[in-house]
């Protein structure tokens, strides 16, 4: 057995926005130090004393929390096979294979040697302190393992045994005992149904990933978090395929202990990784993703993240898989959003975006040039680019004259078509680029080079000049797109050149890259203190109720009188002036409308009265149980725009502030944007800009524009009442919020308690 590694030399502060590079292929910056091999008896066995002195050099490591799974000194493999195909033999294999030097103990009291280890009979007879014990036994033993692991002071746990919290009520309760078990024990614990773990810089393999039957992978900086085992072991060769060179991955399987987003905080701290990738089904932390997401972005790392379950068929599959809740696909999106992530949609998509982070330059400009051989391509791109909310700005006509000059059937000016003018002179094709590059100063530029990457002649004559072009224009992001060879692929790499072969793949690939770009040069808002009052609810209030305790937390309403008979509905009329609307006022009946509890337009006294008569009968007769407390007079407003300003807990989040079109409008256009509560006024205004009918409150055909400020405070206020009150206010709406040109105010309120 190899002995316990040094502590590699570790790389100094990791890179920050805009200089980051974990997956360049180029050497990575680790000193590693080789240890002299232990052997006995010709396996691979270390003596005790061998051991106690290796590890004696790091006693004062940590192996509490996470460090003791990604990093472990010593690892006990429980249910060792010497078959290196099955799950059990896979880890001794890989290890083997990576010449990893950390102390690996095999447990089969079958066996003498496991894969040429020196196999022991149980934990407590290996003699050395274990950090980590990997698990692939049955699940009927899996208590009694567990428990034996514990007492023999192990810190860590890697379960592969299935058969817990996904196979039924009886497999939850094993489940729930195994976490208990390691709860009292302190420890911490991977799975079950896990496919485990590996840390490529101090070559920990514990995991029995089928991606690894291509070779253990090369050293990098790209961090790995996936619930699913199986989608884990694709992304991964996916991700490598890709030319990403991977730090760290984990796949967390059924989360009895240890959760993803427990290891995405851990990774976002790690000197080793700069960039971060995430696969969730669900989530039952929100607190400790938030956190996590927050770590990052204020450490510097991109995160790019897909979350399986939009639909809710999809989430019924997911919540069946890994026992977790997948939430709303809106409430997730806007944490995503807060914690600077950028969504995929797909898992090339995911790999892509990393892949677009990886060669050291994020530009945070949502300006691109594209530079093209084929004027479908320039197509293609340019929807695909308006699809991504990029902008195209043109080179001059000064740049484009003097790229006619030189190519007289150019067309355009971004896209700049060169067609195929250039393919008996590439020169003139890079000195377009060079041209292009110079006039402007583009953030992401794609360059579409169709099959020229199939040929080294050409890309030869090319290399050059498109190396001066990368060195005269660091900070912008090049892609080649073209089909290439992989040593071709290689070098322009190494040239520090994205290279695609889909422009479209590419565009939005890019895309994701300047998003990311932009929330990290984007400073994280200070911490606020909210000013709202917390409520204590006796009982659920009444739309009058409702409106006086939003009024004290900042929102404005019209004006309003509540009447408890016709006469004085009469009073309140008058005191207000015509028209005015009469609504049933009961906290029994949320939607007063649904029960023809609403009267409009009313002009005089006369029609006050007949309306207080016949919206209460009408509540009476569709709702015989609800107490009603009279009825509610208000001013009728007129024109504006009506909103929907509401509010909820979100059972993983916590407090969520949402805003979209209100009135009949919000469920015919489903136009509304989420964000976590409290949020500021700065917030508030990006919120109702990204509405897809924004332009009708900014004054589209000639309408006024609506005063975003009023809808912004309004946002505002909203947001801080529901994040001051406990877990009994389940929601809050204004529907509508009426947006008019100076000012605005609420119509109708709800607030419902649990």
């Amino acid at each position: 057995m190899r002995s316990e590694p040094s502590r590699q030399a570790r790389a100094g502060p990791h890179h920050m926005a805009g200089n980051v590079r974990p997956a360049s292929r180029s050497v990575c910056p680790i000193a590693c130090k080789q240890q002299p091999e232990f052997q006995s008896r010709g396996d691979h066995a270390m003596t005790a004393q061998q051991a106690r002195g290796l590890h004696a050099d790091n006693g004062s490591k940590d192996m509490s929390g996470l460090d003791a799974l990604f990093r472990p000194r010593a690892v006990a493999l429980i249910g060792a096979s010497e078959d290196p195909r099955k799950i059990g033999g896979r880890p001794l294999r890989y290890m083997r294979e990576a010449g990893s030097e950390i102390a690996i103990y095999p447990v089969n009291p079958t066996r003498e040697t496991v894969q040429g280890y020196k196999a022991y009979p149980s934990v407590g007879a290996i003699p050395d302190q274990v950090d980590q014990a990997i698990l692939a036994v049955p699940a009927s033993l899996a208590e009694g393992a567990v428990a034996e692991c514990l007492a023999a002071g192990v810190r860590s746990l890697v379960m592969f045994t299935a058969g817990f919290g996904e196979a039924g009520d009886e497999g939850k309760a094993a489940q729930d005992r195994l976490s208990a078990m390691v709860k009292a024990a302190g420890a911490r614990l991977l799975g079950p149904n896990a496919m485990g773990l590996f840390n490529t810089a101090d070559k920990v393999y514990s995991t029995f990933s089928t991606a690894m039957d291509r070779g253990t992978p090369a050293v990098g900086r790209v961090g790995m978090v996936s619930q699913s085992g199986a989608v884990g072991s694709y992304l991964q060769n996916l991700a490598i395929s890709r030319g990403l060179k991977i730090s760290k991955f984990v796949a967390t399987g059924n989360e009895a202990d240890v959760q993803a987003q427990e290891c995405l905080e851990w990774m976002a701290s790690d000197p080793d990784t700069d960039l971060l990738m995430l696969y969730l089904e669900g989530c039952r932390d929100g607190a400790g993703l938030i956190r996590a997401l927050r770590t990052a972005r204020e450490n510097g790392k991109p995160v790019v993240v897909l979350k399986a379950g939009k639909t809710e068929a999809g989430q019924a599959v997911a919540a069946s898989h890994t026992g977790a809740l997948a939430g709303s696909g809106e409430v997730f999106d806007a944490v995503l959003r807060e914690g600077g992530a950028y969504r995929a949609e797909t898992l090339t998509e995911m790999v892509d975006v990393a892949y677009a982070c990886s060669l050291g330059v994020l530009n945070p400009s949502n300006d691109l040039g594209i530079i093209t051989v084929s004027g479908g391509v320039g197509v293609m791109a340019t929807d695909a680019a308006v699809e991504a909310n990029l902008d195209m700005p043109p080179i001059s006509e000064a740049a484009f004259a003097d790229i006619a000059s030189k190519l007289p059937l150019a067309v355009g000016r971004n896209p700049l078509d060169t067609t195929a003018q250039t393919v008996g002179d590439r020169s003139i094709f890079t000195r377009s680029v060079d041209i292009m590059l110079g006039d402007r100063d583009y953030g992401s530029v794609m360059i579409f080079l169709a099959n020229a990457g199939l040929n080294p002649k050409d890309m030869g004559l090319m290399r050059e000049p498109l190396e001066e072009i990368r060195r005269a224009h660091p900070g912008t992001q090049l892609a080649l797109c073209m089909q290439s060879r992989a040593e071709i692929r290689a070098d322009f790499e190494d040239l520090g050149y994205l290279v695609f072969d889909d422009p479209v793949h590419c565009v939005k690939a890019l895309a994701g890259a300047m998003r990311l770009a932009q929330t990290l040069n984007t400073p994280l808002p200070a911490p606020t203190e909210n000013p709202a009052k917390r409520v204590a609810f006796a009982t659920a209030p009444n739309e009058a109720e409702a409106k006086a305790l939003l009024a004290e937390a900042g929102v404005a309403f019209a004006e309003e009188r509540v009447a408890a008979d016709a006469e004085a509905a009469v009073r309140a009329a008058d005191a207000i002036g015509y028209p005015v609307v009469v609504k049933v006022l009961s906290a029994d009946i949320a939607h007063k409308s649904e029960v023809g509890g609403v009267a409009v337009g009313l002009a005089d006294g006369e029609a006050v009265r007949a309306a207080f008569e016949r919206v209460t009968a009408n509540a009476r007769k569709a709702e015989p149980n609800a107490v009603l407390s009279g009825v509610t007079v208000a001013k009728m407003l007129q024109g504006g725009t009506q909103t929907i300003i509401g509010a909820h807990r979100d059972p993983t989040f916590g407090p969520v502030v949402m805003f979209g079109l209100g009135g009949i409008y919000t469920e015919v256009l489903k136009d509304t944007v989420l964000r976590l509560a409290p949020v500021t006024h700065e917030t508030a205004l990006q919120m109702i800009r990204e509405i897809r009918t924004f332009p009708v409150l900014d004054g589209a055909r000639g309408q006024e524009k609506a005063d975003l400020d009023a809808i912004a405070d309004t946002i505002v206020a909203v947001s801080r009442f529901i994040a001051a009150q406990g877990s009994e206010v389940e929601s809050v709406e204004i529907n509508p919020f009426i947006a008019l040109p100076e000012g605005g105010a609420g119509v109708d309120a709800l607030i419902v308690v649990s």
